[in-house]
Formats: C-alpha cells, sequence, structure tokens
C-alpha cells in the first residue's frame, strides 16, 4: 500500500498545475448553465453525474439556444468520443486491473486526468499501482471540479459581465495538449480538428464541433492503426 499511495500522491501532484486553470472553467459552466435556464440543482447534478467540462459548456451553451433535444445528445455523444481514444491509449497499462477499477477510472477519465496519468506511465517502471496514480489525478480534477462549479451555479448572474474568465478554457487544453503531441497520430489527430474546426465554425447549433471531432478522431484511428499493422509485419 505505501506504492500505491505514493502512485496516488504523484497523481495528485501532477494535477495541481492544471487545476489553476480549470477552477474559473468551472465558475463558467456554473454561472452559464443557470443563466441559461437549468436549475441550480440541474446544474451542479451535471457536474456529478456527467462529469465532462466541455460537454457541459457546449449543453449550457445549447440550452440557452433553445435546441432540440435530439441535437443535444448526438452533440455530447460526438464531443466525448475522444474518451474511447483515451481509453485505447490506457489500455496496455490498465488491462490487468480488476472491472471495478476499470470502472471507477472510467467515470474519472477526463482531458486533464489522461495528460499527465498517460506521460507518467510512458515513462515506463513498475505497473502494479499505476492505476492509483489515474485516480489521485482524477480524484483531485473532480474535487476542484465540483467546488468551482458549485460556486459558480450558486454566485450565476452575480458573478461581473466584465470579468473575463474565457482564457482559462483554451489555455488549459493547450497545456494538456502539446505536452503529449510527441507522435504523428497525436499531431495529425489534433491539426486536422483544429483546422475543420475554423472552417466548420460558421455551422448552426455549433456543429462544426462534432465535425471538427469526428475528423480528428477518424485520422487519429486511421493513422494509429496503420502504424499498428506495420508493427505486425
Amino acid at each position: 500500500m505505501n506504492e500505491a499511495r505514493k502512485e496516488f500522491i504523484k497523481g495528485i501532484r501532477a494535477e495541481i498545475p492544471i487545476l489553476i486553470g480549470v477552477f474559473p472553467f468551472g465558475l463558467i459552466y456554473g454561472a452559464l448553465a443557470v443563466n441559461a435556464g437549468l436549475k441550480t440543482i440541474e446544474a451542479q447534478a451535471m457536474s456529478v453525474l456527467v462529469f465532462a467540462g466541455s460537454a457541459q459548456f457546449i449543453t449550457a451553451q445549447l440550452v440557452g439556444m433553445g435546441t432540440p433535444a435530439l441535437v443535444m445528445v448526438l452533440t455530447i455523444a460526438v464531443v466525448n468520443l475522444r474518451h474511447m481514444l483515451y481509453s485505447a491509449s490506457l489500455a496496455p497499462y490498465l488491462k490487468d486491473v480488476s472491472l471495478k477499477w476499470k470502472v471507477l477510472l472510467s467515470y474519472l477519465l477526463t482531458d486533464e486526468a489522461y495528460a499527465p496519468s498517460i506521460l507518467h506511465y510512458e515513462e515506463g517502471g513498475a505497473l502494479d499501482f499505476k492505476h492509483w496514480f489515474l485516480l489521485g489525478a482524477g480524484i483531485g480534477l473532480w474535487t476542484d471540479w465540483q467546488i468551482s462549479t458549485a460556486i459558480g451555479v450558486f454566485l450565476g448572474a452575480a458573478l461581473p459581465a466584465n470579468l473575463s474568465l474565457d482564457f482559462a478554457l483554451p489555455l488549459t487544453f493547450i497545456a494538456m495538449i502539446v505536452p503529449t503531441m510527441k507522435k504523428f497520430p497525436t499531431i495529425a489527430a489534433a491539426s486536422s480538428a483544429g483546422v475543420v474546426a475554423l472552417f466548420a465554425h460558421p455551422l448552426p447549433y455549433k456543429l462544426g464541433l462534432i465535425v471538427a471531432a469526428l475528423v480528428g478522431i477518424a485520422v487519429g484511428m486511421a493513422l494509429e492503426g496503420r502504424k499498428s499493422a506495420e508493427a505486425t509485419r
């Protein structure tokens, strides 16, 4: 258990720099959700049940726009498809953990928890307790997210309109993505999604994000599949 505790603490420590950027993002979501028409309990329940910042952010915006429910469901599903790639990337390191652990870690698996975890796992070393690292990173993020969104939810419109916190979202994702962009499939997936997002931005209901996400996922999976096929030859 000493090794497990060490990995858990390492996960929390690795997550701390990211939490600084996530906190204002949570404030923005909470305030946006309430102002979009969600009840306080609904807005906070989404943080607990969904626990996916980008999906929650987009959903709150779509609710405020009066978007049809089917479009919202499809948007959330597509935006969260990237978690399939995260799972596939982490699978070699977590394949031996129990089903209970996999269920728990799948709930805690987010962009912010994945980034430091995959970097840690790629360093090598003993993998017996490395699932505790992801647990520490995930719980650290979960706690930060619940607190920040709760503050945003209950403050709601009380937050000053000129308090520009929007910068936190892109900065947080840039800080997470750049260190992981070491392999060509990752770079190609991120680049293609970014280019498509720019050109598809005018689409209604933020459908451009869906298109960009699908393109990025397709490019990444295609290149990873080709890489795996070449490795097995």
